[in-house]
């Protein structure tokens, strides 16, 4: 483990391979699941303002799904989380090609919102989990439906927080990921360091 501030950042960040491969696992992460992802403060908020701009991607049964559930459900575990369409996929998510999309994604690409999609969406395969004393893991969720991601990351050679790039400084800034990359460059050097003796 790694302390970045006041986050203790996984050194399987630094190490694993990762870049996401939607033409082989046609967005399994958005369908499969106990429950939907889970949002932060104020994303619930953001979705509801931002619903008139990607309602119209929506399917049907999304829509009827999101009138009767509201925008988001407290699952299980306590969390507020996306509301699932009959215990499945994400109420937000449409299929393009047979792929598993983000509505709420979509509208942002398409300059319709700010609100790019809830960060735990953005951030996977990374999972934030609050410790003591303000202090938050970053860790890396390891999930079968991932190992395109897995293959393709080693086939280009890209670890996942370089992946993450766009997430990590939306979540933690741009200052937090540069002292990241400086220690994880640093971490780098010295591993090869230590396999070459």
């Amino acid at each position: 483990m790694l302390q970045i501030g006041d986050k203790v950042v996984s050194l399987e960040l630094l190490e694993e391979k990762f870049i996401c491969d939607l033409d082989k696992c046609k967005g399994q992460c958005c369908v499969d699941g106990e429950s939907g992802a889970p949002l932060e403060e104020g994303e619930k908020e953001l979705i509801e303002k931002s619903y008139p701009a990607f309602k119209d991607y929506l399917r049907k049964e999304s829509i009827e799904s999101i009138e009767k559930q509201g925008f988001a459900v407290v699952d299980r575990d306590g969390e507020l989380v996306t509301p699932l369409l009959n215990g499945e996929e994400c109420v937000y998510v449409i299929f393009e090609n047979g792929i598993a999309k983000c509505a709420i994604e979509k509208a942002f690409f398409e300059k319709k919102i700010s609100f790019r999609k809830p960060i735990s969406c953005h951030l996977y395969p990374v999972r934030l989990k609050n410790l003591y004393d303000n202090i938050e893991a970053v860790n890396y969720h390891k999930w079968s439906v991932c190992e395109p991601a897995r293959e393709l990351g080693c086939k280009k050679n890209v670890v996942v927080y370089k992946f993450l790039k766009d997430a990590l400084v939306r979540k933690f800034g741009e200052d937090w990921y540069n002292e990241l990359d400086e220690v994880a460059e640093q971490y780098s050097k010295e591993k090869k360091q230590t396999n070459k003796k």
